[in-house]
């Protein structure tokens, strides 16, 4: 069955009337419509009641596979043509990957970018002449992916909608801890990897280092006897760069990618963000079929019309072949970064199962809140950080919510408490104000990455306390919730040794109890401090010290030397040869998680 099948659809599938279903239904306590979606436990539960297996398949692969049918009923054409390679620029903070791909394609984006670092995955196309006839143009599709390690798993996700992957290594630098993340999500997508060796220009360029520690990680160079291709380039020279380009059309020919143009366009969300003036933006990169402007879909939770299209130059196009990377406007909301893209003949049914989908995810997220109060019960308070989150992608969202929920520990938990795309609302302060005000050992702050709050928003913020606070740069965000938790953690509570006395006389004095005439042996004894008594090196009692005398006067503290008069509160059993040790206990602020 495929997901959101309805009573009537299941009656058929299993050969018995709608009222039978309907009436095993009933027995069960549920009493629905034959226009009803039937859920996929009761589906199995009636089925193994009428001898059936019940399995459901994606909404998706059912159009593949009605498609097919048509095709092979109609005896229609489906041709499977060359397509251009799609090929991810990964590797290390700072080694080069928007450089390099400015220098390709003669753009440059890496200065406009804050603090040099990708905030989101980019798609282009470029034009590179053909090894094989430098007359003709082959068109490449480059998908650049951030560099900083919070986006982990962006990186992940542009390895699987790859076809190579260009890992670029500095060659002052080598191998470092993102480059062998960028490995690791490559050979676990199967994808091939060709390496960039990067500022070969550098004084200090080192190729054979570079060469040597992607040996280590399992990456033999071709002229070492090992299957991976190694460019030596300088993005900043632009030297070696269509090297590497007939590089890589050489080793993507031997792939032999293909694709149909025919087909009912599929693909996957690259990005999405919500826009003010155009609503939710996708960018989606085709890879089945060709989409064109009218053509109905379903996307993860949303479903929609495609109501304009723009290439990556930002100019109207009416379809997108194979390899096409195309911003599109007409979704009802905002996808997930990684969803899949698929065009449907049925607007109604696309609607129906994205509804479902929406339901079965908030039945998740209820359960989950539901499922943590519970193991919570009985269990130690631990404090929280409560954010709300804002940012202008949806990537941004995905990779930040993550990162932050990361930095949990035993003793101070974060939680996103609402995430989403676009400008800081009222809507989301009044949130901040009231889980403030509900909440115990809690702090509530508002991030913003790339957005802005709203006039009436900063407003609130102001009259309700809530901290709002804006960034550009994703390790920054990370460093100041770090130091919030840090902050909301309890003093750590240390013990001060003051000073030393020895009891060499007990005086007995009405109204007052036992005093101890001492002499101050080490350090100073202070009439605001804490003392014990240590008798043959074992402490006896431990309490405050009540009053300090000199010469029957009052006084604050003595010091070594001298001698004194002190009494203990509540305790009177002191004797000779005692010694009473004072202490404070100083509350330091904690400085790690």
């Amino acid at each position: 069955m495929t997901e959101g099948a309805t009573i009537r659809e299941f009656s058929e599938a299993l050969g018995v009337t709608p009222r039978d279903i309907v009436q095993l239904l009933v027995k069960r306590g549920i009493f629905a419509t034959l226009n009803q979606p039937i859920g996929e436990s009761m589906a199995n539960e009636i089925g193994i009641t009428l001898g059936y297996n019940v399995s459901f398949v994606p909404f998706e692969e059912m159009v593949i596979e009605q498609e097919f049918e048509e095709l092979i009923a109609t005896d229609a054409d489906d041709v499977e043509l060359p397509r251009p390679p799609v090929v991810t620029v990964m590797g290390h903070v700072d080694h080069g990957k928007t450089s390099l791909l400015d220098a390709i394609r003669s753009d440059n984006v890496a200065e406009g970018e804050a603090g040099g670092i990708t905030q989101h995955i980019g798609a282009y196309s470029v034009f590179v002449p053909n090894p094989d006839n430098p007359e003709e143009k082959r068109r490449v599709v480059f998908l650049d992916t951030p560099g900083h390690e919070a986006f982990t798993l962006m990186r992940a996700r542009g390895a699987k909608a790859t076809d190579v992957v260009i890992l670029v290594v500095a060659a002052d630098d080598g191998v470092m801890p993102q480059t062998i993340e960028a490995i690791e999500h490559s050979k676990a997508a199967g994808v091939p990897i060709i390496v960039a060796i990067n500022k070969i220009d550098k004084p200090d360029a080192s190729p054979d280092k570079v060469k040597q520690g992607l040996a280590n990680q399992g990456l033999q160079p071709i002229d070492w006897g090992g299957e991976t291709e190694m460019v030596p380039v300088s993005a900043k020279k632009r030297e070696n760069l269509d090297t590497l380009l007939e590089t890589v059309l050489l080793s993507t020919d031997i792939l032999d990618l293909k694709a149909s143009p025919t087909r009912r366009a599929s693909g996957v969300v690259l990005e999405a963000k919500l826009d003010k003036g155009r609503g939710s933006v996708a960018t989606v990169l085709v890879q089945q079929g060709t989409l064109h402007v009218g053509d109905p879909f379903i996307v993860g939770h949303f479903y929609g019309k495609v109501r304009a299209m723009f290439n990556d130059r930002g100019e109207i196009v009416q379809e997108a072949p194979p390899a096409t990377p195309v911003e599109v406007l007409g979704l009802q909301g905002v996808p997930q970064a990684g969803d899949t893209f698929q065009v449907v003949s049925d607007i109604d049914k696309a609607q129906t199962i994205a509804n479902q989908r929406q339901i079965h995810a908030r039945n998740v997220a209820m359960l989950k809140t539901t499922k943590r109060g519970i193991e919570s019960l009985g269990l130690a308070e631990v404090k929280e950080l409560l954010v709300v989150l804002k940012a202008d992608v949806q990537g941004s969202v995905e990779v930040l919510r993550a990162t932050l929920e990361k930095l949990s520990t035993e003793k101070v938990k974060v939680r996103v408490i609402r995430s989403g795309v676009g400008a800081i609302t009222e809507s989301d302060v009044l949130l901040a104000s009231a889980t403030q005000a509900d909440e115990v050992s809690t702090a509530v702050v508002i991030i913003g990455f790339n957005v802005r709050p709203s006039l009436r928003a900063t407003e609130i913020a102001k009259q309700e306390e809530v901290d709002i606070r804006l960034h550009s740069i994703i390790y920054k965000v990370e460093e100041e919730i770090r130091a919030a938790m840090i902050g909301m953690l309890d003093a750590i509570e240390k013990e001060v040794i003051l000073g030393k006395a020895v009891v060499l006389d007990i005086f007995k004095v009405s109204k007052v109890g036992t005093i101890a005439g001492c002499r101050v042996i080490d350090g100073v004894i202070r009439r605001q401090a804490k003392g014990r008594i240590i008798r043959d090196g074992v402490v006896v009692w431990e309490g405050d010290i009540s009053s300090l005398k000199r010469f029957k006067e009052d006084t604050n503290e003595v010091r070594q030397g001298f001698e004194c008069g002190i009494s203990l509160a509540n305790f009177n059993d002191i004797k000779v040869d005692d010694e009473i040790e004072a202490f404070v206990i100083e509350r330091i602020a904690a400085t790690e998680l």
